[in-house]
């Protein structure tokens, strides 16, 4: 279902991304954002699962400027490599990356953008600053709450878990606050909620935002 393709920035700089083609004539766009861990098994699988709901699916590889090919699992060495690439990438470049990955998918008609974790920061970014997307969801987003007075342009929502210790939940009740007119989540779960190979993994929080992530898209692209 998946193949490797390149991406070229608007500043000629080429990554890699992981396209997932749907069975059929794709209903639209999706781009999926990477945790800090690349693009792993885990974000193909997302990507693979957005492709099986009907969506053309590419997750860009964000950390390809900083060093081609990494992605690594959620534990020990590997969980120190994320972060220590994650803090080597220029957040400007990134968004170069992402811009060309919704570029990619309009070929499908409309674009939706899921992220997670650092993914789900830019997100939330991407609904008020970048060009092409038609709507947004961000999971557990620990940079939301720094730019929640930006006012999303395209229909946003937000997941979050109300165990997640990198994101207190009066982060949470701040972005409540600021963007009311938002679909705003908590579940009883931690960070990364949604990810079936971490520990942190809680299939009922998963399923439930799963369900509404789809009902969003299937109302807005």
């Amino acid at each position: 279902m998946g193949e490797k393709i390149t991406l070229t920035g608007s500043d000629g700089v080429k990554i890699s991304a992981y396209v997932a083609h749907p069975a059929g004539t794709p209903k639209a766009g999706m781009v999926v954002i990477q945790e800090i861990f690349g693009v792993n098994s885990h974000i193909r699988n997302v990507a693979d699962f957005y492709a099986s709901q009907g969506y053309l699916a590419v997750a860009p590889a964000l950390f390809d400027r900083v060093e081609p090919g990494v992605e690594v699992g959620y534990e020990g060495a590997d969980r120190q490599k994320g972060m220590e690439t994650k803090g080597k990438v220029d957040n400007a470049k990134a968004e170069i990356d992402v811009q060309a990955a919704i570029d990619y998918a309009k070929q499908a008609g409309k674009v939706g953008l899921v992220g997670y974790c650092w993914g789900g920061t830019i997100a939330f970014l991407s609904a008020w600053k970048l060009k092409g997307v038609d709507a947004a969801v961000g999971y557990y987003g620990s940079g939301v709450a720094a730019m929640c007075e930006q006012k999303p342009t395209i229909p946003c929502m937000l997941h979050f878990g109300d165990k997640d210790q990198s994101i207190p939940l009066t982060d949470v009740e701040k972005i409540k606050a600021a963007r009311p007119e938002l679909p705003i989540y908590v579940y009883a779960a931690g960070h990364g909620f949604n990810c079936d190979e971490r520990g942190s993994y809680d299939k009922t929080a998963a399923d439930l935002a799963r369900s509404r992530t789809l009902e969003f898209f299937s109302k807005n692209i």
